[in-house]
């Protein structure tokens, strides 16, 4: 099964037989890897139609909802892990749903593009349009994103949130490292990944 360049290096975050929840899990291609490869208990929370059945036809437990509307059905450490996949910035209540993760699940799994990539930044200043990058690829008239960030903005976001950052990774369009992304991640870096764990969690031990 091929995988996408950011599910590789989430699956690397992921302990065998861990029990796992995907938010807005698409067609299930990551849960459903996890599943046959790192032997983890894997559901998945999707709305489209169309991605349920993709989901169903490859094994993966799947519930259909508007992640948006909460993780109310879940209880306290449901999870080891909850993943959110290039879909931060397409939710109406990012601050929100961030907390649910960290209440449901021990850890927390986040990536998103970066707004603060030069690319952006140079079409905004000097172009005076609405950025189209690789990690961008919408018009503003038919993006999914509504609430795009940096890579500044979400570690504020997270200490805002009392949420500890476990690890970061700031990647270039492939999924690749840079020294220079390493030097300079809010200016040059394309993806961010976070693995993360609420402020109280290491109390709860």
């Amino acid at each position: 099964m091929e995988l996408r360049p950011d599910f590789k290096l989430i699956v690397n975050w992921i302990e065998p037989g861990s029990k796992v929840l995907d938010l807005g899990c698409g067609d299930g291609t990551l849960l459903a890897y996890l599943q046959d490869y790192r032997y983890v208990r894997a559901w998945g929370l999707e709305i489209e139609p169309d991605n349920i059945v993709a989901c169903i036809e490859k094994g993966v437990n799947v519930i259909q909802t508007d992640i948006d509307a909460g993780l109310s059905e879940f209880d306290d450490d449901s999870f080891d892990y909850v993943v959110l996949t290039e879909t931060l910035q397409a939710v109406y209540y990012p601050h929100r749903l961030l907390k649910e993760m960290l209440r449901v699940g021990k850890h927390g799994i986040v990536s998103f593009p970066n707004f603060g990539h030069w690319r952006s930044r140079f079409q905004m200043g000097f172009g005076g349009r609405m950025p189209v990058t690789p990690a961008l690829p919408n018009q503003w008239y038919d993006t999914p994103n509504i609430h795009l960030c940096t890579v500044k903005d979400f570690e504020k976001f997270c200490v805002d949130l009392e949420v500890n950052v476990v690890e970061r990774l700031v990647l270039d369009e492939r999924h690749q490292k840079r020294s220079l992304i390493q030097l300079m991640p809010n200016l040059f870096g394309t993806n961010a990944m976070y693995r993360m764990e609420s402020a109280n969690y290491k109390a709860k031990l």
